[in-house]
């Protein structure tokens, strides 16, 4: 049956708890999932090429440079060429971006910890070694093929 399928269950579990996320980040502060990676990506860091934002977010390029437009037209984020390579994009947070990642990280971090709250400490734990478990063996297996 397709609910006994592992990789539905896993799909369906995290469509259902980025949902929840989605409505914090979304519907309050007018953020896609796409802008929402970018910005969290950008506040922790001084500067990252457009490059570099495509490997850590698992987005293609047209997704970060699409996200990238709609957070600059909102003065969320800042653009520039590098010197040493001029093909390329480098991106940073704007103090106003900074202001909001701030703002929005604080309640999507409430949000996520209502519903691990939700979990036993055992739970809890089994999941994180899980996540880790199931990560490290899909890159062992990936970088197989």
């Amino acid at each position: 049956m397709l609910q006994d399928f592992f990789p539905y269950r896993l799909a369906v579990t995290s469509a259902a708890f980025s949902r929840l996320l989605v409505d914090v980040y979304q519907r309050r502060f007018g953020l896609g999932r796409d802008e929402w990676r970018l910005l969290y990506l950008l506040a922790n860091v001084e500067a990252e090429t457009s490059l570099d934002l495509g490997r850590n977010t698992s987005l293609d390029k047209v997704q970060v440079s699409r996200a990238a437009d709609r957070l600059l037209r909102k003065g969320l984020i800042e653009r520039r060429t590098p010197e040493l390579d001029r093909r390329l994009w480098l991106y940073s947070c704007t103090p106003k971006g900074r202001a909001m990642f701030n703002e929005v990280h604080t309640l999507v971090d409430q949000r996520s910890e209502a519903v691990l709250q939700r979990m036993t400490r055992e739970d809890r734990t089994a999941l994180e070694r899980g996540l880790t478990a199931l990560r490290q063996a899909t890159e062992s297996v990936a970088a197989g093929l």
